[in-house]
């Protein structure tokens, strides 16, 4: 017979959780947000179940109800009603995000935390994250001068923080240096600084009315799924040109990567709970596959366990209103 059984302190929900060695907080979890230019209502956005593209009425309604259930940050995507190729709206003051952000700022304040994704992809008629050559090849440094011209638009209407996305060489050092050159000194850096070209992003650019020409792709600049030692030099290096907080994407798929990532860093490590991985878990549950509601628990669970300090997760409401 066995002495030694762990079971013991499996046997009742009260004695699992006060044992529990990782807790998901609502404080954890950060709201992506998106909001459309040039419509009355919001609209359901069919790949993500739940999600809207809000106008800026709705959005300021759906950040207040976010504040009255504890989620302390959001961060706001744009979706602009005209593109070109440099993509203008993401550094006109006058920009779908840059309005939407003064309208945030005057109704929460610094109650929450009000982020930026800091990118042009939704802004382009190529639909590239960046100025692209007569190749179709994005040029990496005549593109960090619209990021830090997007950095300033938006710090001036009042983002907490800046989350450029878009994988440039240099990107973090441009936009530091851009914003403390204006006396933004106090608007922090979260650093995409592991982004990997998914298959896991479908819905999100159906969300931002994405398509990139010539059915291209960005494997060019966003990392390859096969590499971790890239990864480490890509935080590295972003923690070394004035990153605050530094990002994986995807999350769960990439629970090596946060996990080493946190294990050699000193900075916060933040994960995004992309779209696919959403997505993904709501066609199994509408199929009866899957208990949805255990099976997102279960996953935001697996990223904070792996390392992450933070959580940008479309289940943020949900989790907020079923786990208080």
């Amino acid at each position: 017979m066995p002495v030694i059984r762990p079971r013991r302190l499996r046997r009742t929900a009260a004695m699992r959780d006060l044992l529990a060695e990782t807790h998901v907080r609502t404080d954890d979890l950060i709201a992506p947000l998106f909001v459309r230019e040039g419509i009355s209502e919001p609209q359901p956005i069919q790949s993500l179940k739940g999600v809207m593209q809000h106008t800026r009425d709705s959005l300021r309604a759906e950040v207040v109800e976010l504040a009255a259930l504890g989620v302390k940050s959001v961060i706001l995507f744009g979706v602009p009603a005209e593109k070109d190729a440099v993509g203008s709206g993401a550094y006109d003051p006058g920009g779908i995000v840059q309005l939407a952000l003064a309208d945030l700022r005057s109704e929460v304040g610094d109650d929450m935390v009000v982020m930026t994704d800091l990118c042009v992809d939704e802004y382009t008629s190529h639909g590239h994250c960046g100025i692209v050559d007569e190749h179709g090849v994005v040029d990496n440094d005549k593109t960090l001068d619209l990021y830090v011209a997007a950095a300033l638009a938006q710090a001036r209407a009042g983002s907490h923080v800046v989350a450029p996305s878009g994988m440039m060489d240099g990107q973090v050092a441009a936009i530091r240096s851009g914003l403390d050159a204006e006396n933004f000194t106090d608007v922090a850096i979260l650093a995409y600084a592991a982004k990997y070209a998914s298959g896991l992003y479908g819905p999100f650019r159906d969300a931002v009315g994405v398509e990139i020409a010539d059915g291209g792709d960005r494997r060019g600049y966003q990392q390859d799924y096969r590499n971790i030692r890239e990864a480490q030099r890509e935080v590295d290096l972003d923690i070394a040109e004035g990153a605050d907080i530094v990002m994986i994407k995807p999350a769960l798929s990439y629970l090596d990567i946060i996990a080493d990532t946190a294990a050699r860093v000193d900075v916060p490590v933040a994960a995004y709970h992309v779209s696919g991985e959403y997505a993904m878990i709501h066609a199994a549950a509408d199929n009866g596959w899957i208990d949805g509601d255990a099976v997102a628990l279960e996953q935001l669970t697996a990223i904070k366990r792996a390392g992450a300090n933070i959580i940008l997760t479309y289940f943020t409401r949900w989790f907020a209103e079923n786990h208080r």
